[in-house]
């Protein structure tokens, strides 16, 4: 049986912007865009009248910072999943947002298939925050993890967490992967444990640092 339309609502200040990513979700037809929003109380008021499964919020909007729209939406729509998209790659910042609940945290710099997958996945998916930046020069050294020298991936938690950087759902790294789901979360708690990350996008970040991972691409 085919499953209902992904309902999606767009909240970006810019009117060029908000209306292309609604064109493109449009050429979708698994998406429905229910709903467009010029800024955060309007994005909160969208996600109470038609309690999308998704919320794509920009960052920076008028009318209420991110951190405040992502609790009123999860107060007013318990089940819609907020993917944040933005200009920045402050890793503070994004771990903020993460402990608030967000599904995904997208440069806007992403392609259409990043974009389209992370809303794919969140929909299903309310475990794994979907994380998409821009390739960025390698960080220069500091103590984002403690004891870097010492941390070892095995090639498997590499591979794993690769594809967790291009906001793959365990899922999908499972059948990526031919391994089982209970097999990918084994293997990220060991990353977690040998990096000390509290998250999936702290662990990218953190394994960034520590030069074990590339930056994810655009």
């Amino acid at each position: 049986m085919n499953r209902p339309p992904v309902r999606v609502v767009i909240a970006d200040d810019h009117t060029l912007l908000r209306q292309a990513l609604a064109d493109l979700l449009g050429m979708e037809s698994d998406f429905t865009v229910v709903a467009l929003a010029g800024d955060g109380l309007s994005a909160v008021e969208a996600a109470r009248t038609h309690q999308p499964d998704v919320l794509l919020l920009d960052v920076e909007m008028p009318r209420s910072e991110a951190a405040d729209t992502v609790r009123k939406v999860a107060a007013v729509a318990r089940d819609t999943r907020v993917i944040i998209l933005t200009m920045h790659t402050d890793a503070r910042l994004m771990q903020s947002l993460s402990r608030l609940g967000i599904s995904g945290y997208l440069h806007k710099g992403v392609d259409r298939q990043a974009l389209t997958g992370a809303i794919r996945a969140a929909a299903v998916d309310d475990q794994t925050v979907h994380v998409s930046l821009p390739r960025q020069a390698p960080p220069a050294p500091g103590p984002a993890v403690p004891g870097t020298g010492t941390v070892r991936l095995t090639d498997r938690e590499l591979q794993v967490l690769r594809l967790v950087a291009r906001a793959m759902s365990n899922r999908q790294i499972a059948h990526e992967l031919a391994l089982s789901e209970g097999t990918v979360k084994r293997h990220l708690r060991n990353t977690f444990a040998k990096l000390g990350a509290v998250s999936r996008l702290d662990a990218v970040n953190k394994a960034v640092a520590a030069a074990l991972l590339s930056p994810p691409a655009r």
